[in-house]
């Protein structure tokens, strides 16, 4: 069974530009969300990770496409050229147009400006030549305009789609597809044209938006930017025609939107019918099976607040987090009357404005700034939330996240409807007892949000938070907006998927013992073990453990009996003191619809079915067997008992694969050392007989692409 393209990746490394990557998730992620993953990439991750079999679309934003070609040229090329043409779709926005032509002339005759050459991509077998409009200044809006672009119905399904014939598209410094028509005989496609005279020879047709059949796959390149939604342009005083080209874009804007339906339906996509806004990040309801112990560990804080306008915050390296006081009522009305405070409080050098007489600030090179205090960066942070709209493009991690801590009571099903405490809870301390953990550490305080930015990202990226947090601490969430995953790897979670971090703080005397790179091994069997002792039955799911960090099922009602991945495990360690710091991140499929797998998918198809997994029991089964697994681990190290449970689960007793990391030798794989974690494999020749010579490797520099039998290096 082919793997399902979730995955829509936006290219963000060099030569991209920070506002253009915004643009183009924000609007992609309104049209294709929650079917599709709307991810940023780096180059990286293009030259050397396996991305291409779950890729949907990749998409290169605006920016400078000499960036990319640095990047990119040879092999990072090779790899987009294959993935087109083995049927994958792309598209390029602006510097992404001129990227994906066969040669770029941009500004001819200006010396300081010129760009020219060709590109090795050449799915569009011309010229991409600009500028179309005068006016470009790098990095300023001053050449930015409302761009009339005229729709080319015929060019898409169906024909006639009752849209209006033009629409005004956001335009700065893209070009024109220079005879795109008379190229048609080569598979061009206009999609939509240029309407008014432009600053360059585009030969015969203007075109503005192109496409392409390459091979299997789709190209669509433009020259505007018609992802760019006119909210998220901000007007400028000093720009009075920029200002203008706003209001023009947001005249069309329905047509606009259509359009990019349009244009993703001719790429191959499902669109949604209605665009669907990004959830809001919900509150972070923090709770423990004794409430006391939520007082206890919130008091334990005291030296790590902020206290600003009579409310505490923790200011983390990344996030800040305001501590709800409970029962109180932290609605819009709480946040319009501390932003109130904030303005008044906010110095001029933060706000750009005098006390007196309101006038701008004027910088002076002559001046050093002082650094912010943090109780000035907790203001710019509330300020930053209260003038915020989940209609715009957000820095999630800017927002302040609101900390609600129940010392009285558990938190009722008004306020976590999608996460039932008290299930959880009892589920907890019975698997806890039946595995006799004595005095238990982990889930018993938990934390949870029903949207959060990545349950990984809250505790691991603020370590003022993390130090300050006890062995077992949980934050589980039900919905992720920006996941994390090896490497550079972004991940968003699908719906129904359970997603959680568990904060180990393991001491440096134990790491001769028990080294801290089994923690990944052990979260392993303990998803496997809580898995298959959920209840009487569940024994027959038939899960898997893929080297280093993945857990798999075979997929059940094929006779192939395919393996998919359903869950992943990431570990980030940090040192500090006598200890290091460790969150051990876990997300699995849960109850994903089709056509991903998912722990209930192989539930119903058990024989006899079996209940649903709930997300509340199998969170407690899971914590409750890595407690005890952790617990011996510690005593006795990675021991036999543990390493014979791990192969009995594991996908590749006997496997031989590729060593990319060895010039391509190939090898049997023997299994994990018990000292320090690392895979062995015995070289083979001749009819795979073993030579003797084994080969060790390290877990967080190799991947394994079981599939293809290939040990790869991790970028």
């Amino acid at each position: 069974m082919a793997t399902k393209k979730m995955n829509v990746l936006v290219y963000s490394g060099n030569g991209s530009t920070t506002e253009s990557v915004r643009h183009c998730i924000y609007t992609l992620r309104r049209l294709l969300s929650p079917a599709y993953a709307v991810i940023p990439v780096t180059g990286d991750i293009i030259i050397k990770e396996p991305w291409m079999p779950t890729c949907a679309l990749l998409v290169f934003p605006g920016g400078a496409d000499l960036g990319y070609c640095r990047t990119l040229n040879g092999e990072g090329n090779r790899r987009i050229g294959r993935y087109v043409n083995s049927g994958g779709s792309f598209l390029g926005f602006c510097a992404g147009g001129y990227y994906g032509c066969a040669r770029c002339e941009f500004e001819v005759d200006d010396p300081k400006m010129a760009v020219v050459g060709d590109r090795e991509l050449g799915f569009f077998p011309g010229i991409c030549r600009g500028l179309a409009f005068p006016g470009f200044v790098y990095h300023s809006e001053a050449g930015a305009r409302a761009a009339e672009l005229k729709i080319h119905e015929s060019a898409f399904a169906d024909g006639k789609h009752g849209l209006q014939k033009t629409f005004k598209s956001y335009y700065n410094g893209g070009g024109v597809f220079v005879d795109a028509k008379k190229l048609e005989s080569r598979g061009i496609e206009i999609l939509a044209s240029y309407t008014e005279d432009l600053n360059v020879d585009s030969g015969e047709g203007a075109a503005a938006v192109v496409y392409r059949k390459v091979g299997d796959g789709h190209v669509a390149l433009t020259g505007p930017h018609p992802e760019f939604a006119p909210n998220n342009l901000t007007k400028s005083p000093k720009l009075p025609s920029y200002s203008a080209a706003i209001d023009a874009i947001s005249s069309t804007d329905n047509t606009r939107i259509a359009f990019m339906r349009l244009l993703l339906q001719k790429l191959g996509l499902k669109v949604n019918e209605e665009e669907q806004a990004v959830p809001s990040l919900s509150h972070l309801h923090l709770s423990s099976y004794t409430p006391a112990d939520v007082s206890d560990l919130v008091a334990s804080w005291s030296e790590i607040f902020t206290l600003v306008d009579g409310d505490e915050y923790i200011k983390g390296e990344n996030d800040v987090f305001r501590i709800e006081k409970e029962g109180a009522v932290w609605g819009l009305q709480g946040l319009k009357k501390a932003v109130e405070k904030v303005e008044e409080a906010l110095p001029a050098v933060l706000t750009g404005e005098t006390k007196d007489s309101g006038k701008e600030v004027e910088e002076s090179g002559k001046e050093d700034k002082k650094p912010k205090t943090k109780e000035e960066e907790v203001r710019e942070r509330i300020e930053y939330t209260a003038n915020s709209s989940s209609d715009q493009i957000l820095d999630y991690d800017k927002l302040v996240k609101t900390l609600t801590p129940h010392a009285k009571q558990l938190p009722s099903t008004r306020e976590t409807p999608a996460f039932h405490h008290e299930a959880f809870y009892a589920n907890l301390a019975h698997y806890h007892s039946k595995l006799q953990n004595h005095e238990p550490s982990l889930g018993k305080h938990l934390l949870y949000g029903e949207v959060v930015t990545s349950t990984n990202t809250l505790l691991e990226k603020n370590p003022t938070l993390l130090r300050n947090l006890p062995t077992g601490f949980t934050l589980t969430a039900t919905q992720q907006l920006a996941g994390r995953g090896r490497g550079s790897n972004v991940w968003v979670a699908p719906p129904g998927a359970l997603m959680f971090s568990t904060v180990f703080h393991h001491s440096f005397t134990l790491t001769q013992s028990a080294p801290i790179i089994f923690i990944q091994y052990i979260a392993a069997l303990a998803i496997v073990q809580g898995i298959k002792n959920y209840a009487p039955g569940y024994s027959r799911i038939p899960v898997k453990l893929k080297w280093p960090n993945d857990i798999y099922a075979r997929l059940p009602g094929s006779p192939s009996n395919p393996l998919v991945k359903i869950g992943g495990i990431l570990v980030n360690s940090s040192y500090s003191g006598s200890s290091y710091d460790i969150v051990c991140g876990i997300g699995l499929n849960l109850s994903n619809p089709l056509p991903t797998t998912s722990l209930n998918l192989l539930a119903a198809n058990s024989n006899p079915p079996l209940k649903p997994f709930t997300p509340e029991k199998l969170l407690a089964s899971i914590l409750s067997h890595f407690e005890s697994l952790y617990n011996d681990f510690c005593r006795l190290g990675f021991s036999r008992d543990m390493e014979a449970d791990y192969y009995d689960s594991w996908l590749h007793t006997d496997q031989v694969v590729t060593l990319e990391t060895h010039d391509g030798a190939r090898a049997r794989i023997k299994g994990i050392t018990r000292d320090w974690g690392l895979l062995l494999a015995e070289e083979v020749g001749w009819e795979d007989r073993g030579t003797g010579r084994v080969v060790a490797l390290q877990s967080d520099s190799n991947s394994f692409d079981f599939f293809k039998g290939l040990v790869r290096r991790k970028v």
